[in-house]
């Protein structure tokens, strides 16, 4: 068997990726039966991408859990990268993450890395990265998080709290382990290489501010750990608790196996597509389905590389029997591509409608979620 080839590092996905493969790669525990009963006593339910595994990885997550049960409460941290318009694979940690909040009652901060953008892409103007971070924190509002326990802030605008942080990290960790972590070269810019120290300073924040030791969990994508890997290095040599993580798996392209991706055409659903732009991109997406109605009824489809069915699993389909009654009749060949397109189509339409509304309004109400220097 030919092995798979694919690529992770927090600026590229490339390939079909093995997720067991990208475990032991990484050094990361897959999130297990205990550690979802866990979750579960205290949450009193388990969010569906913790049922399906696509959040299936994680760091310490054990020890965040003990932690709250001793009543030392975690906070959240995530972010966004702003290179362009948000996506349907932006919103799944997100959606993910206010869950979390949602169930455990906690802080999130959410960092906009409008710098790291400026600095990695050649084509993009700092006044770009910085409207594109306003045009995500949109996005997020939309989602429902409440101002009085999310804290929203572009790099560029909140570095003076940052910049300590970010420059005790940076103390710590040579150029050498940059070098073996993100695969810098001679031709990497000083900027980008000195940016996971900025990434990290948010994950101590926290304890920085009260005065004492903060636990922080980052719920993110798996692409994003090498970052973490070197902030959870340098914590103790900084009186920090080691940041917790839990990773899930990429949003799928609509074009087939690979990640969603904004410099693909036809990938990617927007969350400022139109339901008609929308519409069109889940009827041209990759199914796996037979050629023709004759040969997917005799032989049956093939769900586990079908983007519909994907796109279903990740986000659209909450109720876990539909799914498993779809998978069923896409494998016996009683339910045909393009049935399951317009059933996928309908739904992503009635949330785009809702979510835009939503988006529409957050832009009266951003300046409550949004902190400055």
């Amino acid at each position: 068997m030919t092995k798979k080839k694919f690529i992770v590092t927090p600026w590229e996905v490339r390939g079909e990726v093995d997720y067991d493969k990208l475990i032991k790669q990484f050094g990361t525990k897959p999130i297990d039966e205990g550690l979802l009963n866990r979750i579960k006593k205290h949450a009193g339910e388990l969010h569906p991408m913790l049922r399906r595994g696509i959040f299936y990885s994680h760091r310490s997550l054990n020890w965040i859990l003990s932690e709250y049960e001793k009543g030392n409460t975690f906070y959240l941290y995530t972010g966004r990268g702003p290179s362009g318009d948000t996506h349907l694979g932006h919103l799944m940690p997100w959606i993910f993450t206010k869950y979390l909040q949602d169930k455990f009652k906690v802080k999130l901060i959410f960092q906009l890395t409008d710098d790291e953008k400026f600095m990695i892409k050649e084509d993009m103007s700092l006044d770009d990265a910085v409207n594109y971070g306003y045009e995500n924190a949109l996005d997020v509002i939309a989602l429902g998080f409440k101002p009085d326990n999310t804290e929203i802030f572009l790099d560029t605008e909140y570095i003076k709290s940052l910049y300590k942080l970010a420059i005790k990290v940076a103390k710590r960790v040579t150029f050498s382990t940059a070098k073996a972590v993100f695969g810098f070269k001679n031709s990497s810019n000083i900027g980008i290489i000195f940016f996971t120290a900025v990434q990290s300073a948010p994950a101590f924040l926290e304890s920085e501010r009260q005065g004492k030791q903060v636990p922080c969990l980052i719920p993110c994508a798996i692409d994003q750990d090498p970052h973490f890997r070197v902030t959870r290095d340098v914590a103790p040599h900084l009186g920090y608790p080691k940041p917790a993580l839990i990773h899930c798996k990429f949003f799928p392209s609509l074009l087939g196996k690979e990640k969603m991706s904004a410099s693909i055409p036809g990938s990617s659903i927007y969350t400022t597509d139109s339901p008609s732009e929308a519409r069109k991109k889940i009827f041209n997406a990759f199914t796996g389905g037979k050629a023709t109605v004759e040969e997917q009824k005799k032989l049956g489809g093939t769900p586990e590389i079908c983007s519909v069915y994907q796109y279903l699993s990740y986000i659209f389909e909450e109720d876990d029997e539909k799914l498993k009654e779809q998978y069923a009749q896409c494998k016996r060949g009683e339910l045909l591509c393009g049935e399951h397109k317009q059933y996928l189509a309908d739904k992503v339409e009635r949330f785009l409608i809702e979510h835009q509304k939503k988006r529409e309004k957050a832009k009266d109400r951003i300046e409550e979620f949004i902190i400055r220097d």
